[in-house]
């Protein structure tokens, strides 16, 4: 194994439930139900439909105001924090000499917010869905990621805690792993026994 690809959400950083306050838990609950993302906010990811749009539609969809919607979505970015097990393994497997990429579905104002932390400049390479106008778990955008960076999807692993991306990732030869974002420990150590040992 050569490259190793990291999504974003769930693996890399999450909502930090101890802080987070639980009427934005609420608010959101669909982003980690399991169940397919609203058709607007895959539009959002896709940066095909700005903040204000956006948040017209989450208004609709949650039954609220627009100004209550658009302060939710700002206040949400703010509870990103590194999963810590995730960073230590990205940071190990920089100095074993890995590449490391971001392929994550992902808003302009979120990935903004993202590239301040600190482990983000672990990685070498990027394809962020609002920038590229795909998102996973379209062949597209895997096939982007293969031919702009010329990878060997043999020599690939795509790590994403949704299933239907990696499986997605997996039909092109990509080596999948589904983390599992309730205990990123686990996901850590399996990874670490894989590739560090």
């Amino acid at each position: 194994m050569k490259n190793i690809v990291f999504d974003l959400a769930g693996v890399v950083f999450a909502r930090n439930t101890e802080r987070c306050p639980q009427r934005l838990m609420d608010y959101f609950y669909f982003i980690n139900s399991g169940e397919p993302m609203p058709e607007f906010w895959n539009d959002y990811d896709r940066g095909t439909r700005d903040i204000d749009d956006v948040a017209t539609a989450l208004a609709e969809f949650r039954g609220s105001d627009f100004q209550t919607a658009k302060s939710m979505m700002l206040e949400a970015i703010t509870y990103q924090e590194e999963v810590v097990p995730t960073a230590k393994l990205i940071k190990q497997l920089k100095e074993a000499g890995y590449r490391l990429i971001v392929l994550s579905n992902m808003s302009k104002e979120y990935i903004a917010y993202l590239r301040k932390m600190d482990v983000y400049s672990a990685f070498d390479d990027e394809v962020i869905s609002c920038e590229v106008g795909l998102i996973k778990p379209e062949k597209e955008i895997y096939s982007l990621l293969i031919e702009r960076y010329n990878l060997d999807p043999a020599r690939t692993m795509f790590i994403d805690d949704r299933k239907e991306n990696v499986d997605a990732a997996a039909a092109l030869g990509i080596v999948p792993f589904h983390f599992d974002r309730n205990n990123p420990e686990k996901s850590c150590e399996q990874l670490r026994c894989f590739l560090l040992k």
